[in-house]
């Protein structure tokens, strides 16, 4: 790796109950962090970049057509086929679907922060979903998405597709843990609760996660538009595990630069083995 960097990460620590994280208002939390200094291996320039099929994550040029992802074309049919074509590309799977449009992201240095549903980047590490809650395995109305018959010997794998949308450099970039370094005790399983100011939006099971010291968390530094970080959110294998991922403060970005601004969609790839 080309360098590091060290900040906190809000790990999860204890709750009285099953844990809840609310994405519009963590004070209505009911969990208590333990708060760890982590090292941050910056991949960028890497002889050896991560993978896909070993650390679960990649990074890949990507240029899209979509110029303003916060107008009405994000919800178009355009930004998936991209994304279906991209995963496609890089996995050989034999079927893609992409089924979110996206969802923008402020840091809070961004005038936009806090502004919109669902907007704020997750200071906690966690992975989106569970097998309960993972599209493709399971009906997903809020999305459209029906649960897939798999042939014997087929596999289905879900993706994070993350991208930045501002110039670097970035005050809060997206880190990824390397999936050899994640324990399945790490997770805990936790609702996570996307309402928008008064009005219910929907529940949906994900993971938090506590601290091992053994974690490896991975960024790239400078990421720029026409890039893609792509990292596993699901696997239908037994055992398998999505991969956590946080937003951390970068102690070096220089105290002027813009607030981060960046968009995130999800896909699931189906493989036959």
């Amino acid at each position: 790796m080309s360098g590091t960097v060290e900040a906190t990460v809000q790990y999860f620590g204890s709750a009285p109950e099953k844990p809840t994280f609310h994405a519009q208002d963590h004070r209505r939390d009911n969990w208590a962090p333990d708060i760890q200094l982590m090292r941050f291996y910056d991949a960028r320039g890497s002889a050896d970049p991560p993978r896909l099929d070993r650390e679960g994550l990649a990074l890949a040029e990507h240029k899209t057509k979509i110029r303003d992802f916060s107008t009405p074309s994000l919800s178009g049919p355009a930004y998936r086929r991209e994304l279906e074509e991209l995963i496609q590309g890089l996995t050989g799977a034999s079927r893609v679907v992409a089924y979110s449009n996206g969802n923008m992201r402020f840091s809070p240095r961004s005038p936009h922060y806090k502004t919109g549903q669902n907007t704020q980047p997750a200071h906690f590490p966690h992975v989106d979903c569970t097998r309960s809650t993972s599209a493709g395995l399971v009906e997903r109305p809020w999305f459209g998405v029906k649960k897939e018959t798999l042939s014997p010997g087929q596999r289905l794998v879900g993706y994070n597709v993350w991208r930045v949308v501002s110039e670097p450099p970035h005050d809060q970039p997206l880190a990824v843990c390397d999936g050899r370094s994640v324990a399945r005790e790490d997770l805990i399983t936790a609702d996570g609760v996307y309402d928008y100011g008064d009005k219910p939006w929907m529940t949906s099971e994900a993971f938090l996660v506590k601290h091992n010291p053994k974690h490896r968390w991975i960024y790239f530094s400078d990421m720029r538009p026409d890039e893609a970080l792509i990292f596993r959110t699901f696997e239908a294998s037994d055992g398998a595990i999505g991969i956590p991922h946080v937003a951390f403060v970068d102690p070096t970005c220089p105290p002027n630069a813009t607030g981060r601004v960046s968009v995130e969609a999800h896909v699931y790839a189906i493989f036959d083995e």
